[in-house]
């Protein structure tokens, strides 16, 4: 409490006029006749809130003009008052450059540019005009106080306003300047505030006038009458009419269909079904608008250099984020054009040994980035590593944290396997097995019989002495089950050369220790006669053949479990189911609704990543195509999902874990759950964080909704929710498991997960991808080979030298180098990342103590967590994430440095 009152004291506090201030203000400007710039005049108004203003002096009027004429004259004419506003631009280093470039080689041009026009617009309406009060216009000159080595400039605005004006609840913004820029912020007098953060366009591109609302926070019902039409115009300029080419400096948020995925122009085989309505439900994306191809009229034109990918403008990556993208490709770049030059002498498609793989590595341990004094400070410690960094790892990759002392064998161990289930990049898919052998849920009458090959006999001795029906009873038995999404699937798939899966289900066996041990891995493919088994069960190795099949078979189950992970766990949850509710919230919300200004940290940069991914890695022929076993089919697989296990009232990570049969509910426990493994890291972490979450939503929506008939009244609010379901979701809106918007702890549900998705759920599931992924031989993308099998030729070859059937089956060195560069830079925290618990628009709150002790509650909150799991991290008796040779569980740890650090949880489902 005491650093909550800390706070509040830096910030400015309003006053409150009093009547004999106001009157005794105007008799000495009747005595005087001048008003002395250094005296106050406080705004008549009915919030305790005063602005400092000076009047000028008036212009006399005509000495023929009688005295009774001017004093009737000024009688009705309100005083003027001079206000002083501090403008805050954003630019970068490269735009002052093109500006001093611009002044030097035109200085007429730039001499001409007539500045930025701003205007007040008070919350009280002009009782003549029936429209909000404006102060006369102010111009803005930001670009001619640019200052070398700064990224933003500020500058004192003075606007004119009558006596009566009131308080400032919104400006109006016009660029007549030739290019865009980025304001951020306006405070006038110091006490109303504009937090912009936002590009404004030129007027020659967007004739009408940008309004920007004050940072206090309004319910549709409580808007100040000056400003509810503002309010209504400015949600439906943001909604825009759902027709035409968006560009690049359009803030238009609408939604649309996946048919941009193909590029039929080229040929059949880049040909992509839509994604989205009654043959393929999908949530929508943000619509471009885009032309269609010429091939396909539904299908969308790729992206090309006259229709670049659009996002809103102020959902692009800003400069920082750009930077860390391009150093990503950067050094991919590199590293191709090395082994182009390399392969020119050798055949690096061919795996001979595991040498050929480890090679690809540095062999000291990745380098880790310390946060320093900034940006500059960064970049230093980025150059001073590789001047001295050998030459030979200049070109290599860093090892990532998967990798522990020595490396010569690229196998996983039994135990590596079961760690890596609850504690790696995807601990969301393990399952208790409730019933065995395992049902699959397919319809027979498509895939045929599907039952499975596993019996007792197969596990029944790996048990410890228990029968299957008392380990089943006793919650000892748990299955990753990739069954069901793959084998649809594995006809196309297996078609290609190149690529060869099984759809598999891996059963483990929860040790004494608190570990997961695998006994057992069925194999399944597609029926295609009676004689040949479509199913194979593996069970632990008893000799030297078996030890090799079991190893083929880990593979197997690590390259279901790497695509399974990327296109569900991580797109789809993520990204994909995410991004409608974005897209409503900007379209029904105001910046004004304090849900808006909830919910804004935690939406930022998802639409431009988004964009990218379906531009660059979901599309015809892009790197989840090139790179995983599903190869064409890939987005279809996540449509499926969608379509038949994704539903929005299991996104919670308490409904998650009881649906998966990893907890059960008891009130005695914390937060409400049982763990059935006890030692679960990301489970265990993620409660912390998931009722910090749920403690700070919970305030913040009591204190704006008090009952259930507020938030009936809410009108953007429902609007938004159905929105979000009916348009967003509009494929799956009839499902009745839907969550009902009613009450206020309907809210704090629908908020608190959709906040805990973007932050917490998305770091687990991203940014460990380079430490655990990124050596393919423990987590193949896909394979090339299917087992040997006894009847077939090349099980001779597998017999006499089974290591190289092993790293044939593996993909090639050439294959592997985009993926892995795809995953460093998708682990990558950028310099301008915001982790959970950092705010910084407390100011918007600064007449609410509640809502700013609840966001200091949550920052302590996550300090403490990070304590927790640290504390956790360095626990003997927690095997799962503690021993020799296991990684600590880091991911869900709330701070970062930049760069790969396999730890912190920004706001946003960014990269």
């Amino acid at each position: 409490m005491a650093r909550t009152m800390e706070i509040l004291g830096s910030l400015p506090m309003p006053k409150l006029p009093t009547k004999s201030s106001v009157c005794c203000h105007f008799k000495e400007y009747q005595q005087n006749r001048v008003f002395s710039s250094s005296k106050s005049l406080p705004y008549n108004s009915r919030k305790s809130l005063f602005v400092q203003a000076r009047k000028t002096v008036a212009t006399p009027m005509a000495a023929h003009v009688k005295a009774e004429s001017i004093k009737a004259a000024a009688a009705e004419t309100p005083l003027q008052f001079e206000v002083e506003a501090l403008v805050t631009v954003r630019y970068d280093t490269e735009e002052y450059m093109k500006d001093i470039m611009f002044r030097w080689l035109a200085p007429d041009a730039h001499a001409a540019q007539r500045g930025v026009i701003l205007q007040l617009v008070s919350t009280q309406l002009d009782p003549k005009l029936g429209k909000p009060k404006l102060s006369k216009e102010a111009i803005f000159h930001w670009s001619r106080n640019l200052k070398k080595n700064a990224d933003k400039v500020t500058q004192k605005v003075q606007f004119m306003v009558d006596e009566n004006f009131g308080i400032p609840g919104a400006i109006f913004v016009t660029n007549r300047c030739q290019k865009e820029f980025y304001l951020e912020s306006i405070a006038i007098e110091g006490l109303v505030h504009f937090a912009c953060n936002s590009w404004v366009q030129p007027d020659r591109f967007q004739a009408e006038k940008r309004v920007f609302f004050s940072s206090k926070a309004y319910l549709p019902y409580d808007t100040p009458v000056g400003l509810k039409e503002l309010r209504e115009k400015e949600l439906r300029q943001l909604r825009g009419n759902g027709e035409g080419i968006r560009t690049l400096s359009d803030r238009i948020y609408d939604f649309d269909v996946y048919n941009d995925l193909g590029h039929p122009d080229k040929g059949a085989e880049y040909a992509r079904p839509i994604l989205g309505g009654k043959n393929q439900p999908y949530p929508r994306r943000c619509r471009t608008g885009r032309p269609p191809t010429s091939s396909d009229v539904n299908a969308e034109c790729p992206v090309n250099k006259y229709m670049p990918e659009y996002v809103p403008r102020d959902e692009a990556f800003e400069d920082l984020k750009i930077a860390a993208m391009s150093e990503g490709n950067r050094r991919l770049m590199l590293t191709n054009m090395f082994l182009s030059l390399k392969k020119a002498s050798m055949n690096i498609d061919v795996i001979k040994t595991f040498s050929d793989i480890n090679n690809l590595y540095k062999d000291n341990p990745p380098f880790e980035i310390k946060s320093g004094n900034g940006f500059w400070d960064t970049i230093s410690r980025m150059l001073s590593k590789i001047i001295n960094e050998p030459v030979q790892n200049i070109f290599k990759f860093d090892r990532p944290k998967i990798i522990f002392g020595d490396i010569s064998s690229c196998c996983l161990r039994d135990d590596e396997l079961g760690h890596l289930t609850l504690a790696g990049i995807n601990p969301s898919s393990i399952e208790r097995l409730k019933v065995f052998p395992p049902v699959s849920k397919l319809d027979p009458s498509i895939y045929g019989p599907q039952d499975s090959a596993l019996t007792e006999e197969h596990i029944r001795c790996h048990l410890n002495g228990i029968s299957v029906q008392q380990a089943l009873e006793g919650n000892k038995l748990f299955i990753l089950d990739y069954h069901d999404i793959f084998l649809p699937f594995l006809n196309r798939i297996n078609a290609n050369q190149s690529r060869k899966a099984y759809a598999t289900r891996t059963i483990f066996l929860l040790t004494d220790i608190g570990c997961l041990k695998p006994i057992a891995i069925e194999l399944s493919l597609p029926e295609k006669n009676q004689n040949v088994p479509s199913r194979r069960v593996l069970t632990p190795p008893v000799d030297a053949t078996t030890r090799w099949l079991w190893q083929l078979g880990k593979a197997h189950v690590c390259s279901n479990d790497a695509g399974a992970h990327q296109l569900i766990q991580h797109w789809l949850r993520a990204h994909a189911c995410l991004e409608p509710f974005i897209i409503a919230v900007h379209r029904q919300l105001s910046v004004m609704h304090p849900i808006y200004k909830l919910l804004h940290p935690h939406m930022r940069y998802t639409m431009d990543v988004n964009a990218q991914a379906r531009q660059f890695l979901l599309n015809a022929g892009g790197v989840i195509e090139s790179c995983f076993s599903t190869a064409v089919c890939s987005m279809e697989v996540t449509a499926a999902a969608y379509q038949n296990w994704w539903r929005f009232d299991m996104e919670s990570l308490p409904a998650d874990l009881v649906r998966r049969g990893m907890a059960v509910s008891d009130t005695t426990q914390p937060h409400g759950l049982k763990l059935l493994i006890e030692d679960y890291p990301y489970a265990n972490d993620g409660l912390l964080i998931w009722s910090a979450i749920e403690e700070l939503v919970e305030t913040f929506v009591n204190y704006y909704y008090p009952d259930a008939s507020s938030i009936e009244s809410d009108s953007e609010l429902n609007a938004w929710y159905h929105e979000s379901i009916n348009v967003g979701h509009a494929d799956i809106r009839h499902a009745s498991w839907w969550p009902k918007l009613s009450t206020p702890n309907d809210l704090i549900s629908i908020l608190t997960t959709i906040v805990w998705v973007a932050s917490a759920h998305h770091a687990a599931v991203n940014f460990g991808m380079y430490s655990y992924g990124g050596y393919f031989p423990v987590r193949p993308p896909f394979m090339q080979r299917l087992m040997p099998n006894e009847h077939d030729s090349d099980y001779a070859t597998f017999l006499a030298d089974p290591e190289g059937y092993f790293l044939a089956s593996l993909p090639c060195l050439g294959e592997m180098l985009t993926y892995i560069s795809t995953l460093h830079i998708l682990s990558t925290h950028s310099a301008d990342e915001e982790y959970l618990g950092d705010r910084k628009d407390l100011s918007t709150w600064a007449g609410d103590p509640e809502i700013i002790e609840a966001f200091y509650r949550f920052s302590m909150e996550m300090r403490r967590i990070e304590k927790e799991i640290q504390k956790r991290n360095a626990d003997p008796k927690l095997r799962n994430r503690f021993g020799a040779g296991i990684s600590p569980y880091e991911l869900l740890l709330p701070s970062s440095g930049p760069g790969v650090t396999c730890r912190g949880v920004p706001n946003s489902a960014s990269i």
